[in-house]
């Protein structure tokens, strides 16, 4: 039964939302947010079945160590079986050209098969000792930040937006490196990802912007994981919209998927930064600074299934730059999709698989896109 409901996308949403589609789309009848169509390969269908059967078997060991009933385990078990079933079942099936199978249909799966044997949240006491630990450090960054002026703070902002990225347990890359270095912070982040230039450089388009006199009006940014990558990657760029006098609206996930950060997780995040940073805690009291839920279960981002309270807001605030940030929301989804707004769409590829195969790169490259409203300009094709 869940396979059938799952294949035809009725993933379980929250009831009190209602869903629409956004009305920054350029194109909404033929928008599409995933990039891949694994069954257009065989090679890249069998890779993906392998790193998701691995990735249950790590994830499945952290949601049994989350819990302390007394069935956790057992639990744990059941959840990983009945995920390598499903998984082996979406393989299997003829999926034809209107079903396709997508990354983000396995990763809705793990999200599905985590509440179904009730692992809400498996992530949650890391997510708040890596909040703690980017908090503690988030006034130094500001004033690193602070003594910089013009590009050179643009880059500098920059930078730390995609080193923040980074820090994403669901990938065995980078947990093997967390796991071995508890210290491992933004420094060490910036110096492990690529250098320019990027697989995908928009930057010098997107300073050039930055030098204009006129402001954007409203900034949607669609945040990704918790800890370093919000609190000294996200906010300090959502801090600089700030000070140019842009109304920002910070979006994060209804429900738990991974280490991202949930929008109730990100209330508690804003409050605490406020009493580091006068200029957050003005805004977020003015309402220039609001957060928002963007109705997503899982870490991709489809454009389709926005709360409509947020579509309301995106219009009301005439939004008019998005910045979608990550692997899930801007590479496994939306990495080709166009909007009638300015975008960013920003991350670390931090799957070699990926880095070869799309943009023969390497682990830890980057993507730096920036695109004019109504147009596909980015710097460097794609190879898919």
């Amino acid at each position: 039964m869940f396979l059938r409901n799952f294949t035809q996308g009725k993933i379980r949403q929250t009831a009190s939302q209602s869903k629409v589609m956004s009305h920054l789309l350029l194109e909404p009848v033929v928008y599409n947010p995933d990039t891949l169509n694994l069954n257009d390969s065989p090679e890249s269908k069998t890779y993906w079945f392998l790193c998701f059967q691995d990735l249950i078997g790590r994830l499945s060991k952290q949601a049994s160590k989350s819990c302390t009933d007394d069935d956790a385990e057992i639990r744990a078990e059941k959840l990983k079986q009945y995920y390598i079933k499903e998984l082996t079942l979406l393989q299997d099936e003829k999926n034809n050209s209107e079903e396709p199978l997508t990354i983000r249909k396995y990763l809705d799966l793990h999200e599905h098969c985590l509440r179904l044997f009730n692992f809400v949240d498996p992530w949650k006491e890391q997510k708040a000792i890596e909040n703690d630990f980017a908090l503690i450090r988030l006034k130094s960054r500001l004033i690193e930040i602070d003594k910089l002026e013009g590009d050179e703070r643009w880059i500098e902002i920059a930078k730390g937006l995609l080193a923040g990225n980074l820090f994403d347990w669901g990938c065995s890359s980078v947990s093997m490196m967390l796991e071995k270095n508890k210290s491992f912070g933004l420094t060490e982040a910036v110096d492990c990802i690529q250098k320019r230039p990027w697989v995908i450089d928009d930057l010098d388009d997107w300073l050039s912007k930055m030098r204009q006199p006129q402001n954007f009006k409203c900034c949607a940014i669609f945040a990704d994981n918790s800890g370093v990558d919000v609190v000294l990657g996200i906010l300090p760029f959502a801090r600089e919209m700030l000070r140019r006098g842009t109304k920002v609206l910070l979006c994060a996930n209804q429900e738990p998927a991974l280490n991202d950060i949930t929008h109730k997780e990100l209330l508690g995040v804003i409050e605490r930064c406020c009493l580091e940073c006068q200029i957050i805690k003005t805004a977020y009291e003015t309402g220039q600074l609001q957060i928002h839920s963007n109705g997503q279960s899982g870490p991709c981002l489809d454009f389709r299934q926005l709360p409509e309270e947020l579509n309301i807001a995106l219009i009301k605030h005439e939004c008019d730059l998005i910045v979608i940030e990550g692997m899930g929301r801007a590479l496994h989804t939306n990495l080709h999709a166009k909007f009638k707004c300015d975008v960013l769409k920003c991350l670390v590829i931090k799957n070699q698989w990926l880095a070869k195969n799309l943009f023969d790169s390497g682990i830890f490259s980057v993507i730096f896109k920036y695109e004019r409203g109504g147009t596909h300009n980015s710097s460097k094709n794609i190879n898919c």
